[in-house]
Parts: C-alpha cells; sequence; structure tokens
C-alpha cells in the first residue's frame, strides 16, 4: 500500500515513514506538483485546514492522499499559536525565530502556569471521494529555553516533565511513539492496514 502525503516538508515525510512502515509513502515534492496550500489552509480548525489539503491535492493525483494540520497550544495565551502555529510571527521566520518569540511572550508566565499541547489532525482522501480524520494530542509545558538539537517547529521549546526531556531531545524512535503526529498516524495506520486485509 502507498500514500501520496500532501506536503512539501522533508522532515515531515521522514518521520511518517518511520511511523507507519510498511506503507510506503510518496509526497507531492516527489511527485513535482506544486501547490500552494496557504490558498486553501484558511478553516477554523485542523480537521477544516487538513481536508481542504487533501481535496486540493485530489485534483492533481490519484491514489490515497493524506495531509495534517498541527499546531501548539499553549495555556497562557488562550491556546495560541494553535492554527496558525506555522504563520506564527509572520511570514519568512524560521523555526527558532518562532520558538524565541513564543519564549519572549511566555517570559513573565509562571512554571505552573506554562502548560502546552502538540495537536495533530490527520485527514485521508480515498479514490473513492471518501475521507476519514484521525487525531492525536502530545501534553507538556513551554520551557524558559530552547532546549535540544532534534526535531523541528516549536519541538525545542516543548518540554515533558515525566521524561525530563524537550521534544527536541526525544530520540527519533522516542518521538515516533508519542508524539502527537505518531499517535494519530498511528491511527491511521492501524485503519489502512485492517481496510487492506
Amino acid at each position: 500500500m502507498k500514500i501520496i502525503l500532501a506536503t512539501y516538508n522533508d522532515h515531515k515525510v521522514r518521520e511518517i515513514s518511520g511511523i507507519i512502515a510498511p506503507i510506503e509513502v510518496t509526497s507531492l515534492s516527489r511527485l513535482g506538483v506544486e501547490l500552494n496550500f496557504d490558498d486553501v489552509e484558511d478553516g477554523e480548525t485542523y480537521a477544516e485546514n487538513a481536508l481542504k489539503k487533501v481535496v486540493a491535492a485530489s485534483r492533481h493525483v490519484d491514489g490515497i492522499i493524506v495531509a495534517d494540520d498541527s499546531g501548539l497550544e499553549v495555556d497562557a495565551l488562550g491556546g495560541r499559536p494553535g492554527i496558525h502555529s506555522s504563520r506564527f510571527g509572520g511570514p519568512g521566520i524560521s523555526d527558532a525565530g518562532r520558538c524565541e518569540l513564543l519564549l519572549e511572550e511566555m517570559e513573565d508566565v509562571p512554571g505552573d502556569k506554562r502548560g502546552a499541547r502538540f495537536v495533530c489532525c490527520v485527514a485521508v482522501r480515498f479514490p473513492s471521494g471518501r475521507e476519514s480524520v484521525f487525531n492525536g494530542e502530545l501534553h507538556g509545558v513551554i520551557s524558559s529555553e530552547m532546549i535540544g538539537e532534534g526535531g523541528f517547529g516549536y519541538d525545542p521549546v516543548v518540554y515533558l516533565p515525566d521524561l525530563g526531556l524537550s521534544v527536541a531531545e526525544l530520540s527519533p524512535d522516542e518521538k515516533n511513539r508519542i508524539s502527537h503526529r505518531a499517535v494519530a498516524f498511528a491511527a491511521m495506520r492501524e485503519a489502512l492496514l485492517n481496510e487492506e486485509s
């Protein structure tokens, strides 16, 4: 079985390939399809955005198309940056820049008010037009500084007290077991493999 991942993020393709094996993963970039998802990611929920991406991709490629939308929700910021996580701080800002901006906003927030969660919603669109959605979450706290070299996005500023590590300090295997994306994609993997058997 093979899926087409509606993304141009190579980090995400590698991470998801590790989570859903033996399902094969290709991506729009590998297929040479260029879409601007900024034009369709205008939904009010992660599910809406993920579904809009698979529908947009289905106009250009055939197969089982998968897209996710994810974000970081910070309790002290009323759930921000949320669905706007990838655009937090405006266009052109790097992952490190977004992390620094978040840490600045959280500077005066005490430790017991720094709760946060990564949220991921995965949408699947089958050639028949049928769609399914899967969700995952990873809870932690916002650290006072960036910690760790691994991962991407907000991983260096999300600390997991139970493990004593930031998400950026997790090994790829650990991350592929517990991350919000891992939980959502593992559920999708199980459903697809059950459907195939």
